[in-house]
């Protein structure tokens, strides 16, 4: 998808327009995301760009597309150029085996529930 959205029109409120090319953006990557995969694909990945016309767009991750083009229409801006391209993505095996739980720090003891036991004696 590479369109530029027209953030004023005539009549309508500018908070509506913006509804509406957010509704359109998410319309788009759930059609794409529902296509078949191509052999050897995980899933699909999107490369983004967005920006005030589309010489100024700027790579964005799609997680923050939306609230860019927030912030685009916040400024005042007129329209907002967005161009979203899927490509495969394959998923890499991780390579590190021994994980540590994230929600235990480095300065615990690795043997909880004995010192659990010590203080219930």
């Amino acid at each position: 998808m590479r369109k530029t959205f027209a953030l004023t029109q005539e009549g309508r409120h500018r908070d509506r327009v913006l509804e509406a090319v957010k509704h359109e953006i998410r319309k788009y990557l759930k059609r794409e995301r529902r296509r078949d995969l191509p052999e050897g694909v995980d899933f699909l990945d999107f490369d983004c760009r967005l920006g005030a016309t589309k010489e100024a767009a700027e790579v964005v991750h799609l997680s923050a597309l939306i609230g860019q083009l927030d912030a685009i229409a916040k400024e005042g801006g007129e329209q907002a150029y967005v161009e979203i391209l899927a490509k495969p993505g394959v998923r890499r095996p991780r390579t590190d085996t021994v994980r540590d739980h994230p929600a235990q720090s480095s300065d615990a003891p690795d043997d909880l529930a004995s010192d659990a036991e010590k203080s219930a004696d």
